[in-house]
This record gives structure tokens, sequence and C-alpha cells, in this order.
């Protein structure tokens, strides 16, 4: 039976899931019921063989998704900081073994930034604006936001953006890497699902030990992560999808990839 969200809404079609935050009303901040249902839609859609990737985004085209609500944060104290909730989620999304998605469709602020760069990939509409504004409010984006914004887009421009809490448009956030493609706000969706449609053409198995290298290369030396790096290929040589992919390609037809 389909899990009934009151936050989210969760739909699967082509062996696409999109996971929409669905609170406009609140600029689809986040909240303990939020993340309590974002967990539920990451189990559905790992058990799921039919969802091959995970688009997330947010309802309505002014916000992709919001952080916390400012009276939430300045009631928060030491120990609220110290239980990482929206910290966990986030780790818990660039963990997962499907390819993540974001299509950014409005302000993606604080911990919506934060969301977006848990993601593989991220797209955005011509009218997305990102910013890491913690510090107006007397704290950091502690959520992924000091750690992952560096490795996104290296560590001099991700300095600026959290120091002064600017803003950037979607063409400067392509334009720095941080987002794959900018599109128009109507277009915003299915561009992404293009994209995941491409990834989904694709060994599996291959897709996935690569996510999984690259995640790891930010956690430790080049020659350590070439080493990794090495491992896994060792592991996709034995693979029914590598003797399938490569006799595809020799017999000139499209591959039957099994993820095995």
């Amino acid at each position: 039976m389909p899990v009934a969200y009151e936050t989210l809404r969760y739909e699967v079609r082509d062996r696409i899931a999109v996971l929409t935050v669905n609170r406009p009303e609140a600029r689809n901040a986040i909240n303990d019921r939020v993340i309590a249902e974002f967990y539920q839609a990451l189990d559905a859609a790992r058990a799921d063989d039919a969802v091959g990737a995970l688009i997330v985004t947010g309802a309505g085209d002014k916000s992709f998704v919001s952080g916390a609500d400012i009276n939430a944060i300045r009631a928060r104290r030491r120990r609220e900081a110290l239980l990482g909730l929206n910290n966990r989620l986030f780790a818990a999304i660039e963990a997962f073994e499907k390819p993540t998605l974001a299509a950014v469709n409005g302000y993606a602020l604080g911990g919506g930034f934060e969301l977006a760069l848990a993601c593989d990939i991220r797209v955005a509409s011509e009218g997305a604006r990102f910013g890491l504004p913690e510090a107006n409010l007397g704290i950091i984006p502690a959520a992924g936001g000091t750690q992952r914004l560096p490795r996104a887009i290296g560590w001099s421009r991700a300095r600026a953006l959290i120091l002064t809490g600017d803003l950037i448009d979607a063409k400067e956030a392509e334009r720095i890497g941080l987002v794959a493609a900018v599109v128009a706000p109507a277009d915003l969706l299915a561009r992404t699902r293009e994209i995941a449609a491409r990834i989904l053409k694709r060994g599996p198995l291959a897709i996935r030990l690569a996510k999984k290298a690259m995640t790891l290369a930010a956690e430790m030396p080049l020659h350590a992560g070439l080493e990794v790096e090495s491992l896994i290929q060792a592991i996709l040589f034995e693979s029914r999808d590598k003797e399938e992919g490569t006799s595809a390609f020799l017999e000139k037809r499209e591959p039957r990839f099994t993820g095995e």
C-alpha cells in the first residue's frame, strides 16, 4: 500500500521517482515531519526495483526548499544542534545508492541549498537563487554547507558565499560549477528527467560504484582514492554488466543491463 505523506509528494514513472517537498505556504521549509517523511521516501525508493533514480524538488515556483522557521531557530539550544537532524538526513541523501538529482525551482537558501548540495546533480530554473544567509542570524550553515560547498565549487568561492551571505543567481551558479544546467522554469522537471533517463541507460552497477568512488574521494588522499578506484574496477571487470556492455557494443545493439 502506498505511503500517505503529509508534507511530500512521491511519484514514480519511467523508473524515476520524483520527491516534491509540498509546503509552498511555508516556502517548503524543512521541519520534523518533512525529515521523517523524507526518510520514508528514501526507504521506499531504495526498496523499489522499479526506481533507478530520484529527483528532489519543491512545490510551486518560488522556493525549492528553505531552511527552518526563524522562530524555531531562535528557540533551539545546544542539544538540538548536536542532534544534527538536517545534517544526518542530508548525509543519508548523499550516501543514497541510486543517483539523486535536485531540480531547483526557486530560492534554495540555508537548508534548501544544503539539500541541493547533498544531491549528485543539480539542475536550476532561470529563476533559481542560492545562498547561505545563516551568519545573519548568528549561526553557521551546519547541515553540510561549510563542508560540501567548498568541495563543490572550491574554497575561495565557498568562503565568499558563506562569509558574505550573498545570493547568486542560476547563471552564476552554472558558471562556477554549482549546477549542471540552467533551463526555463517550464522545462525544469522535463530536463531533469531527461538527465536521469540518460543515466538509467548505463550500467547500474557501474553508476552505483562510480558514485561511491566520488563520494569517498572527498574523504581520502589521492593515492587512497586511486586504490579504491582500482578495486571497484576489479569488481566491475567480473560483473555480468561488463560482459553485457562490451558484448552489446561489439554486436552494435542496446545493452540489457541487470545490475549484476
